[in-house]
C-alpha cells in the first residue's frame, strides 16, 4: 500500500485551472478538459515523475448519456511509489475521440488500439490504430453498453444441427469459440459464431450431421 498523494491534485490544479477533482476511492483523480489532457499528462510525466503509463480505458456511460464516453489514464511514479488516476470526456458522443499519447509512452500504442477496437474511440495522431483484437470491418465495438453481454444472436450455420439440437441460434462471440464465419461470407459483414460444440455425452453427434 502506497501513501496517497493528494498534492499531486494541487499541483496539476496550478498549471491547469479547468482541471477538478475527481471522486476517487483509491488514488488520488482529476477530471481534465480533453483539449488539455496531453499537456496534463506531460506534466505528470515530466515534472511530477509519473512515468509509467500503467493503463488506458474507458467508461461507456450509456447512449442516454452526455458526454458518452470517458478515457482513463492511470499513472504511477516509479521513484514516488504512487498512483494518479486522470480522465477528460470525449466532445462528440456519435464520433468519440481523443488526442494520442502514444507521444508520451510508447506502451500507449496498442493500450489504444484496444480501446479504439473495443470502445470504438478513435485516438488522434495514433500512429497504427488498428483494430487489435476484432478483425477489420467488423462492425461492432463489443464493450460499449448496447453491445449484449452474451454476443449477438446468430443463426447456425447448418440447418440441419439446428434442427437436431433445436436451438435456432447461438450467442456469440461467447459461445465457447473458436469463432468460425460462414465459408465464402465477407468477413466485414459476419458475426463470429462459436465452432459447433453442441455434442457432448449426453447427446451424441449424430453420424450423418
Amino acid at each position: 500500500m502506497t501513501a496517497p498523494n493528494a498534492d499531486v491534485i494541487s499541483a496539476v490544479q496550478a498549471q491547469f485551472p479547468a482541471a477538478t477533482p475527481r471522486p476517487s476511492a483509491d488514488h488520488p483523480a482529476i477530471n481534465v478538459p480533453a483539449a488539455d489532457a496531453i499537456a496534463v499528462l506531460r506534466f505528470l510525466r515530466d515534472t511530477q515523475g509519473y512515468d509509467y503509463l500503467t493503463d488506458l480505458t474507458a467508461i461507456d456511460w450509456s447512449a442516454e448519456k452526455s458526454p458518452r464516453f470517458t478515457v482513463v489514464w492511470h499513472l504511477y511514479s516509479s521513484t514516488k511509489h504512487v498512483w494518479v488516476r486522470v480522465a477528460a470526456d470525449c466532445l462528440d458522443d456519435a464520433n468519440p475521440t481523443m488526442p494520442t499519447t502514444s507521444v508520451l509512452w510508447a506502451g500507449a500504442n496498442w493500450h489504444e488500439r484496444e480501446c479504439f477496437d473495443l470502445m470504438g474511440i478513435k485516438f488522434e495522431g495514433h500512429p497504427d490504430l488498428r483494430r487489435i483484437l476484432m478483425w477489420d470491418g467488423y462492425p461492432y465495438h463489443p464493450l460499449r453498453k448496447e453491445f449484449p453481454l452474451a454476443g449477438i444472436p446468430t443463426d447456425l450455420p447448418d440447418a440441419e444441427i439446428a434442427a437436431e439440437v433445436k436451438v435456432g441460434t447461438i450467442a456469440a462471440p461467447m459461445a465457447g469459440g473458436p469463432f468460425v464465419a460462414t465459408p465464402g461470407e465477407p468477413m466485414s459483414e459476419a458475426e463470429p459464431r462459436a465452432k459447433d460444440e453442441s455434442w457432448n455425452e449426453r447427446r451424441e453427434k449424430p453420424e450423418n450431421a
